[in-house]
């Protein structure tokens, strides 16, 4: 079996896919006994990804594993091709997720002690709708509330392999005019989550502002995506 096959294969089954596939997942498109090692799959994996330099596309390996994207830098006019308006999300949301991604695991209360807004339902039912955020435990405290936390799945809709691969909070900040202080007691390189390429903002202007902003719908509002993803539609 020629390396060019395995790599043909590979390719072919991560286009068709329309999702990340791990290792394990791409051996078992092999015949048992023409199946390569893991190791010779990694080097096709390589391989692919050294043909993909320069080009359209690329080969990028998120917390599900292997897919084939289009380069982010080429998105905004990739996205021309699909009419409808891509979905788009509220500042409050966005504050929220943020909070979730660097505190986490958070409670609904923590995180509207630091916005000082409470939080719409709807923002929580949407982001565990869209399976980025999920409940990962309870507080030991009276109530028990919900701890929240975020997904795989959400590291791979921000195309990020690990949780390490969060962006530091200095970096968000210097992407837009106005930020969110998000009050981590100086831990802000804390690998947790990935955060919102679109960043949240420093400081509400006032209460009345964010409760204005809590009450848009989660999607089809806001000024900002979510993050500059893999350019594919959103479901």
């Amino acid at each position: 079996m020629s390396d060019s096959y395995v790599r043909n294969l590979i390719e072919a089954a991560l286009l068709a896919a329309g999702a990340p596939l791990p290792v394990a997942e791409l051996l078992r498109l092999f015949d048992d006994n023409r199946r390569p090692s893991a190791q010779q799959l990694r080097q096709a994996l390589d391989s692919l990804a050294a043909d993909y330099a320069g080009r359209g596309i690329e080969l990028k390996e998120t917390a599900g594993g292997f897919r084939v994207q289009v380069r982010r830098e080429l998105a905004p006019e990739i996205s021309r091709i699909w009419p409808e308006r891509a979905a788009r999300y509220s500042r409050a949301l966005l504050e929220t997720l943020a909070l979730i991604a660097y505190r986490q695991p958070i409670t609904r209360a923590e995180i509207e002690a630091v916005r000082g807004v409470a939080v719409n339902p709807n923002i929580i039912r949407t982001v565990i709708e869209r399976n980025w955020v999920r409940v990962v435990g309870h507080r030991d405290v009276p109530g028990h509330p919900e701890l929240l936390g975020t997904t795989r799945e959400f590291l791979d809709y921000f195309s990020l392999k690990s949780l390490d691969e969060l962006p530091p909070l200095a970096e968000l900040k210097a992407l837009s005019d106005v930020n969110l202080h998000l009050a981590l007691g100086g831990d802000e390189d804390a690998s947790l989550a990935a955060a919102p390429a679109a960043p949240p903002h420093e400081a509400l202007a006032s209460p009345e502002d964010a409760a204005e902003e809590d009450e848009l719908s989660a999607e089809g509002h806001g000024s900002a995506e979510l993050v500059a993803g893999p350019a594919e539609r959103d479901s």
